[in-house]
């Protein structure tokens, strides 16, 4: 097996363990070695392993090493990726064994992807880099996908819809067909996006509306 650790040692983190474990429960392929994180002390533990640094130690790790994001937030995650300067690492896609693939010769998917239990990939779907898809998300055909987005609970997303870079879909949205969403759109829990959004902005309700602050 190879060796494994995740970076965010919170509630996501831990997700991300059991999602691995559940992995290795119809083959065995990680051994999770335990967690990297800046916010924790070195030696703390949580239920599935202990810390054992952050970046610093991450980037003297002197081993190959598998390493998962656990990181929910988008804006974080994109300023972290370029600190992390080890060659021994590297980011596999982690992808839960009870996924259903329509079509998975059709799937293009880059790395450091996380795809969480039950969702759904439809065909011809291309999914670029360190996208986590938490639980129950679906992914309609022709959907294209950029870098770093977060799709959360049951997230909907219909066929040929186009995402950009660092976006977050909260709890249960849906993104009806055809329509683009850019970068750093925020989507909140429920809410229906029916038209293209514009960037750095956040949307709400159904169906959803630019929120002005």
């Amino acid at each position: 097996m190879k060796n494994l650790a995740i970076y965010g040692g919170g509630g996501y983190g831990r997700e991300i363990a059991c999602l691995i474990n559940a992995i290795n429960n119809q083959e065995p392929q990680w051994n999770i070695i335990g967690f990297f994180d800046d916010g924790l002390p070195i030696g703390h533990k949580n239920t599935y392993g202990v810390i054992l640094g952050g970046i610093s130690e991450l980037n003297s790790f002197p081993n190959e090493l598998s390493l998962v994001m656990a990181i929910s937030n988008s804006k974080i995650l994109d300023t972290l990726i370029p600190k992390i300067t080890n060659p021994q690492v590297s980011f596999p896609n982690i992808i839960a064994p009870d996924t259903l693939f329509l079509d998975k010769t059709t799937v293009c998917m880059g790395y450091g992807n996380v795809i969480g239990f039950k969702s759904v990939i439809s065909c011809n779907v291309r999914i670029g880099n360190f996208n986590r898809l938490n639980v129950n998300v679906f992914l309609g055909h022709d959907v294209i996908i950029g870098n770093h987005n977060m799709f959360n609970p049951s997230t909907r997303i219909s066929g040929e819809v186009i995402i950009g870079d660092c976006n977050f879909f909260g709890v249960n949205c849906i993104v009806l067909q055809q329509k683009n969403i850019g970068n750093h759109v925020t989507i909140g829990t429920n809410s229906v996006i029916i038209k293209k959004t514009k960037d750095n902005t956040t949307y709400i309700g159904n169906p959803a509306i630019e929120l002005k602050y």
